[in-house]
Order: C-alpha cells, then sequence, then structure tokens
C-alpha cells in the first residue's frame, strides 16, 4: 500500500511540473539552420525554410537574404525585424507583432499575414502576391512598387499607408479602412473595393479599370 501511495505521489508531482512548464513556442527556439535564434540575433543569408518560430521573441533580428520559406512565425514578436530581400513564400505570420519591421524587396508570395501588426512596415519592392494580410494593421505601412496582385486585405487597416504604384490587380480590400491611403499610379484593375473607407484616400493616375469600389 505505501508503494502504491508513493507512486501516486510521484505521478501527481511530475504532472503539476508539466502543467507549470510555459508552452513549447513561448520557449527559446535554440539553435537552427546554424543560427542562435533569440531577441536581437543575426541570421543572415541562412536556410530557415520551414522553421518552427512560432510565438518567439526575434525583434530587431536581422534575417537578411535567408530562406524562411514556409516558416511557422505565428504570434511571433518580430518589431523593428529586418528581412530585407528574404524568401518568405509561404510563411505564416498570423497574429505576428512587425512594427516597423523591413521586409523591403522580401518575397512573400502566398505568406499569411491574417491580423498581423504591421504598422510603419516597410515594404518597398516586397512581392506580397497571392498573400493574405486579412484584418492586418498597416497604417503608415509603406508599400511603394509592392506586387500584391489577387492578395487579401479585406477588413484591414491601412490608414495613410503608402501604396504608391503597387501592382494591386485583382486585390481585394473588402471592408478596408483606406482612409488617406495613397494608391497614386497603383494598378488596380479588377480589385474589389467594396465596403472599404475612401475617405481621403488618393487614387491620381491609378488604373481602376474594372475596379468595384474605386472612385
Amino acid at each position: 500500500m505505501p508503494t502504491i501511495r508513493a507512486t501516486l505521489h510521484a505521478t501527481l508531482a511530475a504532472s503539476l511540473l508539466l502543467a507549470l512548464l510555459p508552452p513549447a513556442h513561448a520557449q527559446r527556439a535554440g539553435n537552427i539552420g546554424g543560427c542562435d535564434i533569440r531577441r536581437g540575433t543575426l541570421c543572415t543569408n541562412l536556410n530557415l525554410n520551414g522553421a518552427n518560430l512560432e510565438g518567439v521573441n526575434l525583434a530587431n533580428s536581422q534575417f537578411t537574404r535567408s530562406d524562411l520559406s514556409g516558416a511557422n512565425l505565428r504570434g511571433a514578436t518580430l518589431n523593428e525585424a529586418n528581412f530585407s530581400q528574404a524568401e518568405m513564400a509561404g510563411a505564416t505570420l498570423d497574429k505576428a507583432s512587425m512594427l516597423r519591421a523591413n521586409l523591403r524587396g522580401a518575397r512573400l508570395t502566398g505568406a499569411s499575414f491574417k491580423e498581423a501588426d504591421l504598422r510603419n512596415a516597410i515594404l518597398q519592392n516586397a512581392d506580397l502576391h497571392d498573400a493574405d494580410l486579412t484584418a492586418a494593421q498597416l497604417g503608415g505601412a509603406d508599400l511603394t512598387n509592392a506586387r500584391a496582385e489577387r492578395s487579401r486585405f479585406d477588413g484591414a487597416e491601412l490608414t495613410r499607408s503608402n501604396l504608391r504604384a503597387a501592382k494591386l490587380a485583382g486585390a481585394s480590400f473588402v471592408g478596408a479602412n483606406l482612409l488617406g491611403a495613397n494608391f497614386t499610379r497603383a494598378q488596380l484593375s479588377n480589385a474589389d473595393l467594396t465596403g472599404a473607407n475612401l475617405d481621403q484616400a488618393i487614387f491620381l493616375n491609378a488604373q481602376t479599370d474594372g475596379c468595384k469600389g474605386c472612385p
């Protein structure tokens, strides 16, 4: 009987310890692809294809020209991180915090940014075609010359965002907040702006043939 009681106590203690441990995705990711994944890390020109970085704090990190195709960065903290010219096709960044992140020239085709916070992010010349930015925060973001054909910005917040000369053919902005957004020379052919807030938005010399809801 004492043996059974001791075994039961040991089992309960182990269960309690496991319950108190933080979830794996909240811990430091460790070394992946030869890079010490942590806040402020330097991981340029590295292969992080398919890496699981869910919930990790990578603020102020450098991933310039690295391959993050198919990586899981859901809920990660990426504020002011540098992803310029990175390969991020098919990556998952849903609910990630990316304030002032640098994504200049990054390849983000088919990536998912649902409910991500990209306020004041730099997306100049980025390739976002077929990406999903539903309900994302993009206020003040710079998407000058970005490619975003067929991308979804439904319900997104794009107040004062810069979309000059962006390629947005077939993109969807249904119900988005485009207050003061700049679409000068943007290509909006067959785009859908149904129900979007267009107050103070600029469409100077924009291509709007076939566009739903364009002024």
